[in-house]
């Protein structure tokens, strides 16, 4: 099949999955210019309350999400012989390819500026509380070392209490490779975190359920606020995200496979086509990664290494969330006049890492971890509702190209590590012609 017509295709799924959400922005939209035009102080507090309601849903689930995700992650993998012969070539490859994208975002992002345009928008006194919040954050951190040193949690329950994400993830990635090791010991507490990770997902189904009223709060919210010129103030955002979003799937993955492998990218597009069009259309990793697993499986990657590789990435390589997550936070800091310094940029680049290997594969999971970027930066979702709402205008669209993206970046490295172990069948990837039908 065509490219173009696979493109299509996914429009077609992106839209006939998740129309209630498209339909909340294009409402939105409209409401947005109505209320512009004609002011309803009521109805724009109404509005404002439920886009916040919105985001402090997404707050919620934040942690218990990443603590059983993060546990279930690594103990799956055991303390078996794979986990030291693909694990360090897994982490190496996805380190690359992460750090990669967060330079290509942070790189575009700081060129383009994409937030300037945004920052009129922006009360003066809500941008001096977040400017000041930063400096705060950033005079207590002192430097690069420091930043690593409080990474270390004192108390880890304490972190837990405070929501320092960087001191949980480490102390539960620790905790979880202590697990592992133990042996079978470690099932009551693993059982206790997947059924947590099963009930949170659960609370995020039903949250997600409240995706379409929220996305349509905050963005009439926004246009009411802002007028029309909320979609030139956000075209830069989006601009820089698409091409960073092709750079790396275009220039970067093909470049990587050469370089690492002797897997032709043409060929292994090809092979997962239809995952890429399923990841964009449900916009979930997640939900795709039975398919991924199916494409590269039945068209010459090893049961294997799909069966180690695939699944660990669909739970911590986010490569696509990461440049999202930096290019919007870099946004956010432009839109509220923040001082971009050498050191919060480095910051924001190493959080984002940190962030994207800790966000679940579901809608809007791009999103819903960025609160521990800002975390590290001395702020919180609560204080940026208004630069939020510029996000969530087009969180849809941004979160179907990343979520294609995480899936492709997983597929690569799996091919990768199936050349390098002799686990590909070269006879078969170069053939599409015999390629069988995914079920």
């Amino acid at each position: 099949m065509k490219l173009h017509m696979q493109i299509l295709i996914a429009l077609g799924l992106g839209i006939k999955r998740n129309w209630h959400i498209f339909f909340g922005i294009i409402a939105g939209i409209v409401v947005g210019i109505f209320l512009h035009s004609h002011q309803n102080v009521l109805v724009a507090n109404v509005l404002t309350f439920i886009g916040q309601v919105f985001i402090r849903l997404i707050q919620m689930v934040v942690i218990p999400l990443v603590v059983s995700a993060i546990i279930i992650g690594i103990t799956s993998v055991g303390d078996n012989k794979q986990l030291g012969k693909f694990g360090s070539k897994m982490i190496l490859y996805y380190g690359i390819l992460t750090t990669i994208a967060v330079t290509i975002g942070t790189t575009l992002a700081l060129l383009v500026k994409p937030g300037t345009g945004a920052a009129h928008y922006i009360a003066a006194n809500i941008a001096s509380d977040v400017q000041a919040s930063v400096a705060t954050a950033m005079q207590e951190q002192g430097n690069v070392l420091n930043l690593f040193l409080n990474f270390i949690p004192n108390n880890p329950f304490a972190a837990i209490s405070s929501g320092n994400m960087v001191s949980i993830i480490l102390f539960i990635v620790l905790f979880a490779l202590a697990l592992a090791k133990v042996g079978d010991v470690n099932r009551p507490i693993v059982s206790f975190f997947e059924s947590v990770f099963a009930a949170t997902m659960k609370i995020t189904d039903w949250i997600m359920l409240f995706a379409a009223p929220g996305v349509f709060a905050l963005t009439a919210s926004a246009v009411s606020s802002f007028g029309g010129g909320i979609f030139a103030a956000i075209s830069k955002y989006l601009l820089v995200l698409l091409v960073g979003f092709g750079l790396q799937m275009f220039i970067v993955y093909p470049l990587f496979l050469k370089c690492f492998s002797k897997v032709s990218a043409i060929m292994l597009f090809s092979a997962i086509a239809e995952a890429m069009m399923v990841a964009f259309g449900t916009a979930s990793s997640s939900a795709t990664l039975p398919l991924t697993i199916a494409c590269c499986e039945k068209r010459g990657i090893s049961h294997k290494i799909s069966s180690f590789v695939l699944p660990l990435g669909a739970t911590l390589n986010f490569d696509g969330t990461a440049l999202l997550q930096t290019v919007a936070v870099i946004f956010l800091a432009q839109a509220y006049s923040v001082p971009l310094t050498p050191f919060l940029i480095i910051q924001i680049a190493i959080l984002a890492i940190v962030a994207s290997s800790t966000c679940a594969g579901i809608p809007g999971g791009g999103l819903i971890t960025i609160a521990l970027i800002l975390n590290g930066m001395g702020l919180s979702p609560e204080q940026l509702v208004a630069g939020f709402a510029f996000l969530f205008t087009i969180e849809r669209i941004t979160d179907m190209f990343r979520t294609t993206l995480n899936v492709m970046s997983d597929a690569v490295v799996a091919a990768t590590i199936a050349d390098n172990e002799n686990e590909i069948n070269y006879d078969l990837l170069n053939n599409p012609q015999s390629y069988e039908e995914i079920a």
